[in-house]
């Protein structure tokens, strides 16, 4: 389980997360979204101690990300498919984490072949589409088989086929009993694979509940989201963030 107790980081005078406290249960998705500037990536940068907080705790399982001895047994995360090595294979990419975390080598082909990746094992990450990206980034977070997954915008850049298959992928892991937390800002694709919903806008918890109890009394969940968030939304091309 993620738990998130009172946490708060200020840069300087400014707050980009204030006090927020949430949990993250087993067996389920629980989307999270926001307007551009709620605080989501700062939240997962903590949790994954990318960033260090002010104030408050992120823990997965009972414990902060750094005392996890290898982590990839843990936590499997896709933060940003764009920052891997351009020189590296993907086999190469995924042995480099296999052997940091001390993971059986054989797990790279089953994942490999898990995200459909097989065929081009050998080519450079920097010949890769963004899609592409994405499905090596979500090859690493699944290396270790982590009870718990963190997933920053999982079908960015992928293809109408690759969006089937993730929200398939993910639903199949909750069915498992892992935990996920999934970030997008994209409502209408949150509402097609989320059994709950977090919702932040300026840094502070605006919403925790079933997509259900969210969306009773309004016409469509990005109804609901808009009445949640006020006038902290900002509107972009493709959706909201």
């Amino acid at each position: 389980m993620i738990e998130v107790r009172q946490l708060t980081k200020r840069y300087g005078a400014r707050i980009a997360v204030q006090d927020l406290t949430f949990s993250v249960r087993p067996g389920a998705v629980t989307g999270f979204l926001g307007p551009n500037g709620a605080g989501k990536s700062t939240t997962i940068r903590m949790l994954l101690a990318l960033t260090t907080p002010t104030s408050g705790r992120a823990l997965v399982g009972g414990r902060p990300y750094r005392a996890l001895r290898e982590p990839l047994r843990e936590v499997g995360s896709l933060v940003d498919a764009a920052g891997m090595h351009a020189g590296r294979t993907a086999c190469q990419h995924l042995r480099w984490l296999a052997a940091s975390n001390g993971l059986d080598p054989r797990r790279i082909d089953d994942t490999l072949a898990l995200v459909g990746l097989t065929d081009v094992a050998g080519r450079r990450v920097g010949s890769f589409s963004l899609g592409m990206r994405q499905r090596l980034g979500i090859a690493a977070a699944l290396l270790g088989d982590p009870p718990t997954l963190v997933l920053d915008e999982p079908v960015n850049g992928l293809d109408p086929e690759g969006v089937h298959w993730i929200r398939s992928l993910m639903r199949r892991l909750a069915g498992e009993g892992r935990t996920l937390l999934v970030s997008s800002h994209l409502i209408g694709e949150l509402a097609l694979v989320a059994d709950r919903l977090l919702v932040i806008g300026d840094g502070r918890l605006l919403a925790d509940d079933t997509v259900e109890a969210f969306t009773r009394g309004h016409a469509t969940l990005e109804d609901a989201y808009f009445a949640s968030t006020a006038g902290a939304v900002t509107h972009r091309a493709g959706g909201v963030r």
